[in-house]
């Protein structure tokens, strides 16, 4: 199948992403819970960084290179554990939805909380994982940083199915990330077309937002520009999350065995279609 056919397909299935969260819009709930959650979060961690400093920017310490990679740690494990969290709970929803069953907020929350324990064993692991890929990126020449960001990339795309993995099959951090792994391989195509179709129509709304934004800008006011763009750009990147979650659920059901109807079994195949060896 050429790179224009599964583009064509990954349209599809992107739009068929996009029906399934208007027919559930309840559930954009979740990234926006997520996302909230990281702004507490990172505010959190600055206003500590500068209480330790006496309020005082020029003390704030960074010659303590172990101190500063804790808090990486501790930023980065916080950090996966939300949006695992909340992308658990839209994952069972989701589930839920295809099954027939009603899709609600607090059946997603109390699942994720059920899980509790699975997913604070994987933020541990992935934390680990980014703390050190920081410390080799920041410790090494350009070779290493390049090196460094591949494996970024290769982390990416191996932990693809990491979270519907850790909600329905009994794994550890690192089974977990074996299965995913696993699955990747089995199912991957000459590329991930409906990953590209999101990021394409994100691109093109944010840039029509923009406009308006601008317009408003220069012939209103600047402040209120930036309220409207603030609020719209949060919107918009819910909305792409949640159906980006919705494509991943649906894709980890269809290959695990479970075919629903809402997404062809074909167009699925095709984007995560087995390497020909």
């Amino acid at each position: 199948m050429s790179f224009f056919d599964r583009l064509n397909n990954g349209w599809i299935i992107t739009k068929n992403s996009f029906s399934i969260l208007k027919k559930n819009r309840q559930l954009i709930i979740f990234p926006i819970l997520s996302s909230l959650s990281l702004i507490l979060v990172i505010a959190l961690f600055v206003v500590g960084i500068f209480a330790t400093a006496g309020w005082e920017a020029e003390y704030i310490q960074t010659e303590n290179e172990l101190l500063n990679y804790v808090i990486l740690f501790g930023f980065y494990f916080v950090n996966y554990f939300i949006v695992v969290f909340f992308n658990m709970a839209l994952i069972h929803c989701s589930k839920l939805y295809f099954d027939g069953e009603e899709a609600t907020v607090s059946a997603g929350l109390k699942f994720s909380l059920s899980r509790i324990g699975t997913i604070v064993s994987w933020a541990l692991f992935a934390a680990t994982v980014g703390t050190i890929l920081k410390l080799i990126q920041e410790n090494s020449g350009i070779i290493g940083k390049f090196i460094t960001g591949l494996l970024g990339i290769v982390w990416g795309v191996t932990t693809f199915f990491v979270v519907p993995v850790i909600a329905y099959e009994n794994h550890g951090p690192i089974s977990a990330f074996k299965r995913s792994t696993q699955l990747m391989k089995s199912k991957w195509g000459e590329s991930l077309a409906a990953t590209f179709s999101l990021g394409l129509i994100q691109a093109i709304v944010l840039l029509l937002l923009a406009i308006p934004v601008v317009l408003i800008a220069v012939y209103v006011n600047l402040y209120v520009a930036l309220f409207i763009g603030i609020i719209a750009g949060f919107l918009s990147f819910a909305i792409f999350s949640a159906a980006e979650t919705l494509f991943i659920s649906s894709v980890y059901h269809n290959i695990t065995g479970k075919i629903d109807d809402h997404f062809d079994q074909q167009l699925v195949d095709s984007l995560f279609e087995a390497k020909k060896s």
